[in-house]
């Protein structure tokens, strides 16, 4: 098309406003962070894309609630079979089965999704980082959703365990791939910290609303279909959604993985990573000490009616999402994070001594409260330490990471259960676990000055507004 004689003239003055326009969106946050990166990257030496050939072809948007969406369902998977997994598994072994046979057939399925997620979240972490985030996604989406489906159909013990291991083998493709996309997207280290957040935060609702979903699903839409038919398929045809999801809003193969613009932060050292790894394990521990000892106290010693457990329950998952949310807001520099580490590690520890002190339902709240808060602190700041230093390996080290909160979960609700009431020590899973968290305290006091950034001060700077 012939273009008028006057259009060399203004051309350039357009294609000025159009630039300034977008510079100034941009520094309102009216454009998302990728969109704004998306047009600052220089070409690869081929001339493609920096972040793959189809990262173009998919929007940017739709990354952050599809991996919220991939955790959401695995962590409703693991509780929505939680109320009703004693009564059937009694059902199961047959109407001549002990109490202690029960428990200890919970125990085992419980212990043997906790062992899949600890033995493969590494590998599917290093086969992420080699292959690209979606294949691994698509692979653990998809096969714990025909898992969960399957499972519906068989109705035998073998099953149930055959489906509890299956679930964690998959699982474990989940939570540390995700994590590992969510560095792969976010530039800055002010969005890395507040995405990685929201991913955790997912999780957590997942394992609140798990029970519930089942519950309701298993009471009213179960029919003489069996109780358990009906979430299963529902949660299986879940996975099989956000699979879809994978497939449609993540780039294809490890280019993405290989485009991490804003950050440039060296690797932590390997003693450094375990030590966050093993903190990491201590809090996971803790938690779960905290939750099996608060089921059995609540019914045992404070005679609390399921409500009011279900709905101590309820208080900390809300206290955490609450807590979660505000620690990685505009309002604090992702750089001061790392002095929280150990005064949250000090409210923990006397959470645990005072869990047998509170001798009511107002005051178990009250600790529940402090519990939740130090946890919700110290998980995602843990997490954002180890991801924003992983590099190009961060599945690996993500692996790594949900590796060993899974062996913490799974040591500290046994410790939670067998050590509840012994003689030889009142209230020992408590006392031991809060003597393990006052070791974290300290372990903790130079973690400062060993994750400050080169160059910078150890102080910790609050700051206001910006994203």
């Amino acid at each position: 098309m012939t273009r008028p004689a006057w259009y060399s003239h203004v051309a350039p003055a357009q294609a000025l406003m159009q630039i300034s326009y977008t510079r100034l969106r941009s520094i309102h946050g009216d454009e998302p962070e990728e969109r704004r990166h998306e047009t600052t990257r220089p070409p690869a030496r081929d001339g493609t894309h920096p972040a793959g050939p189809a990262a173009a072809s998919r929007s940017p948007s739709l990354v952050l609630p599809t991996l919220m969406l991939s955790v959401f369902t695995i962590s409703v998977g693991f509780g929505i079979l939680l109320p009703r997994l004693p009564a059937l598994i009694e059902g199961l072994l047959g109407p001549g089965s002990s109490p202690a046979a029960v428990s200890r057939a919970t125990g085992l399925l419980t212990a043997l999704y906790m062992l899949a997620l600890f033995l493969c979240a590494p590998l599917w972490g290093r086969l992420s980082d080699r292959c690209g985030r979606r294949p691994v996604l698509l692979i653990g989406l998809g096969g714990f959703g025909a898992t969960m489906i399957a499972f519906a159909v068989w109705g035998s013990f073998g099953a149930v365990i055959a489906e509890r291991a299956l679930s964690g083998v998959f699982a474990a493709a989940i939570m540390p791939v995700a994590l590992a996309a969510v560095t792969d997207i976010a530039a800055a280290k002010a969005l890395l910290g507040r995405r990685l957040s929201f991913v955790s935060l997912a999780g957590i609702s997942g394992f609140l609303l798990g029970p519930t979903i089942g519950l309701a699903l298993a009471g009213r839409l179960a029919g003489a279909t069996g109780p358990l038919v009906v979430p299963l398929v529902a949660t299986g045809g879940l996975a099989l959604v956000a699979a879809v999801a994978v497939a449609l809003a993540l780039p294809a193969g490890s280019e993405a993985a290989r485009a991490r613009p804003g950050r440039t932060e060296s690797p932590l050292t390997p003693g450094l990573v375990t030590r966050l790894l093993t903190l990491g394990t201590v809090v996971t521990a803790g938690v779960a000490v905290f939750e099996v000892g608060l089921a059995l106290r609540g019914a045992q010693d404070l005679g609390l009616t399921a409500f009011q457990i279900a709905a101590m329950f309820t208080v900390c998952s809300l206290v955490m999402i609450a807590v979660q949310a505000a620690i990685f807001s505009p309002l604090l520099r992702p750089e001061a994070t790392r002095w929280l580490i150990a005064p949250a590690f000090a409210v923990l520890a006397a959470g645990m001594v005072l869990v047998p002190m509170a001798g009511s339902f107002a005051p178990m709240l009250a600790v529940i409260g402090a519990v939740a808060a130090s946890a919700g602190i110290l998980s995602p700041i843990l997490t954002y330490w180890i991801a924003s230093h992983a590099g190009h390996a961060s599945g690996a080290e993500l692996g790594r990471q949900t590796a060993a909160a899974s062996l913490g979960a799974a040591a500290g609700s046994a410790a939670g259960g067998l050590l509840y009431d012994v003689a030889w020590l009142p209230n020992a899973s408590f006392v031991l676990m809060g003597a393990l968290t006052a070791l974290a305290v300290v372990a903790s006091l130079r973690l400062p000055r060993m994750l400050a950034p080169s160059g910078e001060a150890p102080a910790a700077t609050p700051r206001r507004g910006g994203t």
